[in-house]
């Protein structure tokens, strides 16, 4: 069916080819598509995609044989803390590098080689600036109080750690994801705030868990990801919506800036 959205067909942009794929499933309602490299020679699969072919062949999978079923999924974050190719940012001390960092290198897509780039290069950068510059900035001798809980106490439901997980991932799934409209992420954002009040809530009433930070830091990107989705009046790379299908002429950055 890529030959109906792309002269490149399957080898189209990700942005391009994960709407097709979105597009077809919602007009047939098929859980997924199929994609068929069986015309390919075995050997040469089983060299150039071992664990794909390892994968497939777990769930019953010949991918030698037969088509694979294939659906979009969320696996990477584009954007993230602002930094220069050293990771510097602008909070004293404060570098980030990899996915948690917008060094600028993957514009309005992200491009696969450039992520291991990305991480080697800025990585070494961080590493090499932080060495030469830094060395008497951090304290040698920190003494960490023991951490004081206070009348916090234990959790006993974790059910609703578990639950709004589940909620954050569906909503920005269903409203933040692939094909976006103002009204999506609207109701994405009234729904973001009161999560976060109600993890807030939690987090003051109940002893700390790692669960419980995960969640909260979820809830503090995806709040994020639908402001800054909420302000671009554009379709462009990744961000596709359907109230502003077209790009703007002026390319621009989305930033948003906290000051505590």
């Amino acid at each position: 069916f890529m030959e109906k959205y792309h002269p490149l067909k399957e080898l189209a942009p990700r942005d391009i080819v994960s709407r097709a794929i979105d597009d077809v499933m919602k007009k047939t309602g098929d859980e997924y598509v199929l994609l068929d490299i069986s015309f390919k020679d075995a050997d040469f699969l089983k060299s150039r995609f071992p664990g794909v072919y390892e994968t497939c062949k777990k769930f019953g999978i010949d991918i030698t044989k037969e088509p694979i079923p294939v659906v979009p999924a969320a696996h990477y974050l584009c954007g993230g803390i602002l930094t220069d190719v050293n990771g510097i940012t602008n909070v004293k001390n404060l570098y980030a590098i990899g996915e948690s960092a917008c060094t600028g290198l993957h514009g309005a897509n992200r491009l696969a080689s450039n992520s291991l780039l990305e991480g080697l290069v800025c990585g070494y950068n961080c590493g090499e600036f932080i060495g030469k510059n830094s060395k008497d900035s951090f304290a040698k001798d920190i003494e960490i109080p023991e951490w004081e809980s206070g009348n916090a106490m234990d959790p006993n439901e974790a059910v609703i750690i578990t639950q709004t997980w589940d909620e954050i991932r569906r909503l920005m799934q269903n409203y933040v994801g692939i094909v976006r409209t103002n009204k999506r992420l609207e109701r994405a954002w009234a729904r973001i705030n009161l999560i976060q009040k109600e993890i807030e809530a939690y987090y003051w009433d109940f002893k700390i868990t790692s669960d419980l930070i995960e969640l909260r830091n979820l809830a503090t990107v995806s709040k994020l990801t639908i402001k800054c989705a909420r302000a671009r009046k554009e379709s462009r790379g990744i961000h596709y919506n359907l109230d502003y299908p077209n790009k703007a002429q002026l390319a621009r950055d989305t930033i948003v800036k906290y000051y505590w």
